[in-house]
């Protein structure tokens, strides 16, 4: 008991630490801005203490539960409405929600991600923006657009809405919190000053953030006054995320098949690409998030099993407002805590503290997952991705990406381009004269000093591989079809 009592006092300890550096901390913050940090720092002494009390992942492997039947209901059980007044009823009703907190770095990008251009010059943004203006014109609607921006991505972001201006929409933006990392040695925030702009010391605190960032930020009230009532959330990277009637009907009219679900998760069927997504489990009588790094080494291979778990989180997600406001207020949000481990340029090893959206499912009153088409998930998260969104495999109809009716099978091509050649998007659309015909293809690895020309088909299998060294130039008008290329392939203008 006494050793309990040690542990118990050295935790308080801790907590008590951190409080006074926080303390010392709002002391510089700029002009005005000491109540926003002081709000933000609240939610942040909650996290880190939990942090401290609750070692490991909560979920035991041996007591997941098979999930009832009704946990996942499939997308083709809902009913389609077609009335166009009752739809543009249930639009009012609805807020959609884009996270906008991530840089393009990854993609050899500077900036907002959402700022990439993906297709025929339009970026994520521009595309999202083209959707929902469509809904309100459409419907006569009012449907507003709220991005969620880090404070990575806030001032890019501002720059560029202005173009918007005189579209048929309305365009909300909010910043999710900023919080200290932590220094793994002493447990005590790395940053010391909230006037500096080092931003290497702080660190947006992951999607399940939105609750409490929304709610701080003044929008949730204001859009329950206006009456409405679920907001559609999902990252401004998955193109398949577009507003679904189906899914806003079943929610909003629990009469026509629906049953009162405060959050629905969309999910879909796993393939092999995706076998390190999150899934839905039953634990403990609940629905929950059960995501890789909350499986312990021994049980990873089953974690990835597509027989076991044959369903994955896709991120979007549709959340009553009021509820959100309810959990929020009560302080009654349970979201497990994250630990990522980061390496600062200074050398310094440091802890962020984040959470994940979809992990609130177990907090809302009947929450239901619904298994939905694959159309509905095209992130692009690589420039494997945007080699498939920008063929012709997909046509754009209303800022949505529309699968090609010409190709065969239902699912995407698998391909892998070699990140050192292929992974950024300025050496990754020099290295294709044009982009291929992809309408028959099935899987495509590309490797090396690899360039395509113009006219180019792809079909079956196809593997590229050029070794160190070695360049292969692919000629315009080539028909590759379950082909192997190696070696070296140069072809000169003449």
């Amino acid at each position: 008991m006494g050793d309990f009592s040690e542990v118990d006092h050295q935790r308080q300890t801790t907590v008590d630490s951190l409080h006074q550096e926080l303390q010392k901390l709002l002391q510089t913050a700029p002009g005005g801005k000491a109540d926003i940090f002081r709000t933000e720092f609240e939610s942040y002494k909650r996290l880190f203490h939990r942090f401290l009390h609750e070692s490991g992942s909560a979920i035991q492997w041996g007591n997941i539960q098979k999930l009832p039947d009704n946990a996942v209901l499939n997308y083709d059980s809902l009913k389609t409405p077609t009335e166009k007044e009752a739809i543009a009823q249930m639009l009012r009703k609805l807020v959609v929600v884009k996270l906008n907190g991530g840089l393009g770095t990854s993609m050899g990008c500077t900036g907002p991600k959402s700022l990439i251009q993906v297709r025929n010059d339009l970026t994520f943004l521009d595309l999202t923006v083209h959707q929902i203006e469509q809904l309100n014109v459409t419907y006569g609607t009012d449907v507003p657009l709220v991005l969620m921006n880090s404070f990575n991505t806030n001032d890019d972001t501002a720059k560029v809405l202005h173009k918007y201006r005189g579209r048929r929409l309305r365009i909300v933006t909010f910043q999710q919190s900023r919080y200290p990392r932590i220094d793994r040695e002493t447990l005590m925030p790395a940053a010391k000053n909230l006037s500096t702009s080092a931003n290497e010391v702080w660190y947006p605190p992951g999607h399940g953030d939105f609750y409490q960032a929304f709610y701080n930020s003044g929008l949730l009230d204001q859009f329950l006054q206006e009456g409405r009532e679920f907001c559609f959330l999902s990252n401004i990277d998955n193109l398949g995320a577009t507003v679904d009637l189906n899914i806003l009907s079943f929610l909003l009219n629990p009469s026509s098949g629906g049953h009162g679900s405060d959050f629905v998760m969309e999910v879909t069927d796993k393939t092999r690409a995706d076998v390190k997504g999150g899934t839905l489990i039953q634990y403990e009588n609940k629905l929950r998030l059960l995501e890789i790094a909350q499986v312990a080494k021994q049980n990873v291979d089953e974690f990835k099993s597509i027989t076991k778990f044959k369903i994955f989180n896709t991120n979007n997600l549709w959340v009553n407002l009021a509820a959100i406001r309810r959990l929020v207020e009560s302080n009654s949000m349970q979201l497990e805590v994250i630990v990522n481990h980061k390496a600062l340029d200074s050398g310094s090893n440091v802890i962020q503290l984040e959470t994940a959206c979809g992990d609130a499912v177990r907090n809302f009153n009947g929450a239901v997952g619904i298994n939905v088409p694959r159309r509905r998930f095209l992130p692009v998260k690589k420039t494997d991705d945007l080699l498939l969104i920008m063929s012709n495999l997909y046509s754009i109809q209303d800022g949505t990406l529309v699968m090609n009716p010409v190709r065969m099978f239902p699912s995407v091509p698998l391909v892998k381009l070699g990140d050192h050649s292929f992974g950024k998007v300025k050496e990754f659309l020099r290295r294709f004269a044009a982009i291929p015909n992809m309408l028959d293809l099935d899987h495509l690895t590309v490797s090396g000093d690899v360039t395509f020309g113009k006219g180019v088909v792809l079909k079956g299998t196809v593997i590229i591989i050029a070794n160190h060294g070695d360049r292969i130039d692919i000629p315009s008008g080539s028909l590759l079809e379950n082909k192997i290329v190696s070696g070296n392939l140069r072809i000169l203008d003449h």
